[in-house]
């Protein structure tokens, strides 16, 4: 019974005949995690993620000097309790080793689009209007798709900051999270890590924009339309004597495109996805991670001192992120686990509409790339079929793709609910406050912003494509 209210509680929307089914115990039960099977963790394992959860959401508020100068061990600590329980009890290292492969790679992409964007200075020369200002997120938020939205929003958060700069309040940065940081990414795999896994594991490329561009669209549409209601009561520092300077868009360090172009490339330079790329296994990394991260240092080496202090370069927010999400990657994997189990075992009972949901939620507050594969396992087994054989995929893909649609859908979206739903997003944040802004704290970001602004427009997503069952 406690394993049927923990499920209940993780996917929050589900069917009421799955109170009737029958489940083995935990403790006799596997779940495959990587290709390989791993016995469960005992539930309480999910303690030292929630713990995490808790301290970064309260301590910048109540133990701000501490937090500041204690973040990293905290995290590195409760990481370190998980890897203990995994290797000492379970005597299970390879999801261990799966974890940190994903980690490398999540920062290695991080690190390498941060740098590069550090070396690139945009200046806009025009004054900050309401109109402006949506012209300018809905070009991220396309940008966004052709070089993730890690490089959209590290490129564009600067310029963004320094064009508003004498009318700043936080909903700027909250929307341009929204926007440019997360659901913009939607269209293509290249956008958000989620897509990229599909695609890694047989989703055809050009799916995703043909099947959710009216969704994506309407989303953009509507949360633009509410920034616009937020922008025009905002009169400080508005301005509208036109346009300052001959350009409207000054580009300096515009070599440095060439390394965006090479990060990009490397995505792709996978064994699963071209047959000749060499697998450097048993090492947690490949050659993407190799390029990106000599990318990440070739690209500091050569930048214009002037462009970076022009940016207020420095590490520290790759730093924080680095240092937090190592605990995130290493604490949710008994989360990770439970739910991958529970919801093939009871993936029968589960509808379009708990997919959409529960995707969602946990995405809010899971890394969503994990979240994706593990729910979209869960639909595929809906109709026998195997998330490893990329034939199974595909045709899955033909059968129904309104599970596919559903899961894409909120894996990305609901990204934007908090600071850690997405990478981008506590780099965003991070880089703001270093300019001076005052962010809202964790839950503020939560109750003021996203549930009373981005959960409305979820649910007419969900009432308009996915309330079937």
């Amino acid at each position: 019974m406690m394993k049927r209210i923990f499920f209940i509680v993780l996917m929050f929307f589900v069917n009421k005949n799955m109170l009737a089914a029958e489940a083995k115990p935990l403790a006799d039960s596997l779940v495959t995690v990587g290709g390989h099977a791993s016995q469960l963790p005992h539930p309480f394992m999910v303690l030292p993620f929630i713990v995490l959860l808790l301290l970064i959401a309260t301590g910048p508020i109540f133990y701000k000097h501490f937090w500041e100068r204690n973040y990293h061990k905290v995290s590195m600590l409760l990481g370190l309790v998980t890897i203990s329980y995994y290797v000492g009890y379970l005597n299970d290292f390879k999801s261990i080793e799966h974890s940190v492969t994903e980690y490398i790679s999540f920062i290695a992409l991080l690190t390498s689009l941060f740098i590069a964007s550090g070396s690139i200075l945009i200046t806009v020369n025009t004054k900050a209007t309401p109109l402006t200002n949506v012209v300018f997120l809905l070009v991220g938020a396309v940008i966004s798709n052709f070089i993730g939205t890690t490089g959209a929003s590290m490129l564009l958060i600067r310029p963004f900051i320094k064009m508003n700069r004498e009318r700043m309040r936080p909903y700027l940065i909250i929307f341009f999270i929204f926007i440019v940081s997360n659901i913009g990414g939607g269209l293509t795999p290249i956008g958000d890590p989620p897509l990229f896994l599909g695609f890694l594991r047989g989703v055809p490329f050009f799916w995703v924009i043909q099947n959710v561009w009216f969704i994506w669209l309407i989303a953009i549409l509507v949360t633009l339309v509410i920034f616009l209601l937020f922008d025009f009561s905002n009169k400080e520092g508005l301005k509208t004597d036109g346009i300052s300077g001959k350009h409207l868009v000054v580009l300096k360090g515009s070599k440095n495109l060439l390394y965006f172009v090479i990060i990009i490339i490397s995505v792709f330079l996978d064994p699963k996805v071209i047959s000749w790329v060499p697998s450097l296994s048993p090492l947690p990394f490949g050659i993407r991670e190799i390029i990106m991260f000599a990318v990440a240092f070739a690209s500091f080496k050569s930048a214009d001192l002037e462009i970076l202090k022009a940016n207020e370069f420095d590490f520290e927010p790759i730093k924080e992120v680095a240092y937090l999400f190592v605990g995130i990657f290493l604490t949710m994997i008994p989360a990770l686990q439970l739910i991958a189990y529970e919801s093939r075992v009871y993936s029968h009972y589960l509808t379009q509409t708990t997919f959409y949901w529960s995707t969602g939620v946990l995405s809010a507050v899971l890394d969503n790339a994990p979240t994706y594969l593990n729910f979209l396992s869960a639909a595929m087994g809906k109709f026998g079929l195997d998330i490893n054989l990329a034939a199974d995929v595909q045709h899955f893909v033909i059968v129904d793709d309104i599970y596919l649609r559903a899961i894409s859908v909120s894996a990305v979206f609901f990204g934007a609910m908090t600071y850690i739903g997405n990478g981008p997003n506590f780099m965003v944040k991070s880089i703001s406050e270093r300019a001076g802004i005052q962010m809202p704290s964790f839950f503020t970001y939560i109750i003021k912003y996203s549930l009373p602004i981005l959960l409305p427009i979820f649910a007419i997503i969900w009432f308009l494509f996915f309330r079937g069952l």
